[in-house]
């Protein structure tokens, strides 16, 4: 969603690095690029002023008393990030939860913003969490709104609470009423009040709103806003806020090709925090929004922390824990432990998104957009198509073998050829490490993927071993 306006500031700040020394008139230069660069990503330009005067009034406050070179702009670097943060809300904050519960959340926001989704992804986020959500279907208006919503709740494996069939037919302030009189005889304690929208903002929309809000008194009032509707998702926000009023955000279709601005704008705008953001159309793509995170995505920095707790959550500590042990002890990796980690990137969703959150993923951003998520799969196929003693010793994939293999994944058995190249070169890798190397390249799940990502180099840098009896010169030699 940021890529044109990352690829812009990055090159704001690539042109500040190049100087020698910063003056003045190069911090003014910068703003007028940057200034321009916010507005055409759509960002309220009230947001876009305040920003640059932020910004200007730091970076010449601090100017004379840094250092020429590099610290210069990396000084003027983390003022626009610590001022960009500021911008979307500064620190991150958590839904609060009632001191008796049941905590009830009630979602609102206009017809398509996706909040029945995000109810599901939501109750799925409070269930992993070891809580006991239910979802309440008061979003009567919408044709199969009801429908929707329990076909998500059984997605998930989160009770619904649907007494009306909706279209039209039903009172929505009776049913939130009654659901979380349920939801408390039920001992669920968290509640997620499903609302309906309309197309835009009218009387009667917030009429329900306030009514469902009066008869259930929430603990959060989450305003759901879809962030591809740029300038619009701020006057709707202040709209819902001046007449049902709301405790925090949650924007959808994050992973839009649109500019952005909303994400830039709301929370500044409303002065409400930002709390989660959907991010795809999959249950798993919800996360928590964390301000320095985006921050460091817009200025190209990437957002290794989530691509890490991503990972943790999606690889099993039993098997990661044994690949460790296996690494320790001098075994090879094998096309078995390849696979687990094939499945367990499989889980950590889109690829293209995963790449996406590392550093400098701006400068790969034609390779990214053209990765073929469907690589992991036929990788996989490929490898569940060999017996265990194959996946255990690949020397043994003669002729016969590999054809056995390329007609069971239903691949070509060029493609097999191929994935058994790239994993001995990612086996290769594994044993470089563990002798001391320093690879250069992907580690050994992507390393031994398909078409789908570059080849590795297979170049490895070793680390220089000493022969001198001397142990000073010794010391020497492996500084050198």
């Amino acid at each position: 969603m940021f890529d044109s306006l990352t690829t812009k500031l990055s090159g704001v700040l690539g042109s500040l690095r190049s100087r020698g020394k910063i003056s003045p008139s190069d911090v003014e230069g910068a703003l007028v690029e940057i200034h321009e660069a916010l507005l055409e990503a759509d960002v309220a330009l009230p947001v876009v002023t305040e920003f640059i005067e932020i910004v200007r009034a730091r970076a010449l406050e601090a100017l004379p008393t840094l250092q020429s070179g590099t610290n210069q702009a990396q000084a003027i670097f983390e003022i626009i990030n610590a001022a960009l943060t500021e911008i979307l809300g500064g620190n991150a904050r958590r839904v609060r939860f009632a001191k008796q519960p049941p905590t009830i959340i009630m979602l609102a926001g206009l017809q398509g913003a996706g909040k029945t989704t995000l109810a599901g992804k939501l109750a799925k986020y409070f269930a992993d969490q070891g809580n006991t959500p239910i979802l309440v279907a008061s979003d009567l208006q919408r044709p199969n709104a009801v429908t929707q919503l329990q076909v998500v709740g059984e997605g998930v494996g989160v009770p619904v609470f649907a007494p009306q069939p909706g279209n039209g037919v039903g009172d929505a302030v009776k049913v939130a009423k009654e659901g979380v009189a349920f939801a408390k005889a039920k001992q669920h304690n968290i509640v997620i009040v499903d609302t309906a929208g309309r197309l835009g903002v009218d009387s009667t929309l917030m009429k329900e709103a306030i009514a469902i809000r009066d008869a259930i008194n929430p603990t959060e009032i989450l305003f759901v806003v879809d962030a591809m509707i740029g300038q619009d998702a701020v006057r709707t926000a202040q709209a819902f806020l001046d007449g049902v009023g709301f405790d925090g955000v949650v924007l959808t279709k994050m992973d839009g090709d649109a500019r952005g601005g909303a994400a830039l704008s709301i929370s500044h705008m409303t002065q409400r925090p930002i709390m989660f953001a959907s991010t795809g159309e999959r249950i798993s793509d919800f996360d928590i929004f964390y301000p320095e995170r985006m921050a460091s995505r817009i200025l190209g920095m990437g957002d290794v922390a989530t691509l890490a707790e991503q990972a943790k959550k999606a690889f099993d500590p039993a098997s990661s824990a044994k690949l460790e042990s296996k690494f320790a002890s001098g075994e090879d990796f094998t096309l078995e432990d390849f696979l687990e980690q094939l499945q367990a990137m499989s889980k950590m969703g889109s690829m293209s998104k995963m790449l996406s959150m590392l550093p400098g993923a701006g400068q790969m951003k034609k390779q990214i957009e053209n990765f073929d998520e469907g690589e992991i799969t036929r990788t996989q196929a490929i490898v569940q198509s060999m017996t265990p003693t194959e996946r255990r010793d690949p020397k043994i994939l003669n002729g016969s073998r590999r054809i056995r293999i390329a007609n069971g994944a239903g691949r070509s058995v060029t493609e097999v050829n191929s994935l058994v190249e790239r994993f001995s070169q990612a086996q290769k890798m594994m044993r470089q490490m563990r002798n001391g190397g320093v690879p250069q390249g992907l580690p050994p799940a992507m390393a031994g993927m398909g078409a789908g990502m570059p080849r590795p180099s297979g170049k490895v840098i070793q680390k220089k071993k000493s022969k001198s009896g001397n142990p000073a010169k010794r010391a020497q030699e492996e500084l050198s």
